[in-house]
């Protein structure tokens, strides 16, 4: 996300974490990374001395590369192999490779095939899904989300409503269009997360119908 391959396979700059973290003087004490794919903003969180780190990855090829790229988790750095959602179950994922697996969703992929055809998704894989709620017992450790999960935010965020209570900082992918069938459209976003008193602060049409967010909490 901050420096990653987008959807379309070019570079994603749409958010600066190192701006966003001095424009509004942010005070992180730690970090949920939800969609975590290799674990590329990891270099980026040591170098800000982030105290608490959790990276949630369902796919087994892209948690093995997570897994040489973290090293061995500590105390404070933990690696789930789980997708998150509102529900704890088995579910199907969509995967594709012609973009290193960041396109794959739990969400058919739609205008997304026209969007991108040189992104084909040909393969599938049962993961196990979670609510955050339930797996993450130490709550008040962290302070921040970052999501990157295909159109599926919303659902994530109605497993995360107990969570979400100790948590100022969003950073998430956003979709004005159905790139996967029934994503989460931006403003279903902010009324949700509203009611949680977020205000989506920045925003970034990087990839015209996608692009990132940054949600604060109180901020008038």
């Amino acid at each position: 996300m901050f420096g990653n391959i987008g959807p379309a396979g070019a570079k994603n700059l749409s958010l600066d974490f190192e701006k966003i973290f001095h424009k509004y003087q942010l005070k992180i004490q730690g970090i949920i990374h939800i969609g975590a794919h290799y674990g590329q903003e990891y270099e980026i969180y040591q170098n800000y001395q982030i105290p608490n780190l959790v990276f949630f990855e369902p796919l087994s090829h892209n948690f093995e590369i997570l897994q040489g790229y973290v090293g061995n988790p500590t105390s404070n750095t933990r690696l789930f192999q789980k997708a998150l959602g509102n529900d704890n179950k088995k579910i199907k994922m969509y995967v594709e490779r012609a973009n290193q697996g960041m396109s794959s969703s739990i969400l058919k992929p739609k205008k997304h095939l026209e969007q991108y055809p040189q992104i084909v998704f040909d393969s599938e894989e049962i993961v196990d899904m979670v609510r955050l709620d339930d797996i993450l017992e130490d709550k008040e450790n962290y302070n921040f989300i970052v999501i990157d999960v295909q159109g599926y935010e919303l659902e994530v965020f109605k497993g995360s409503q107990e969570t979400l209570k100790t948590i100022d900082y969003i950073i998430t992918e956003i979709n004005r269009e159905e790139l996967y069938e029934n994503c989460a459209r931006v403003d279903q976003l902010d009324e949700f997360l509203g009611e949680f008193d977020f205000k989506r602060v920045e925003t970034n049409w990087e990839g015209e119908t996608w692009g990132d967010a940054f949600y604060l909490k109180g901020h008038l």
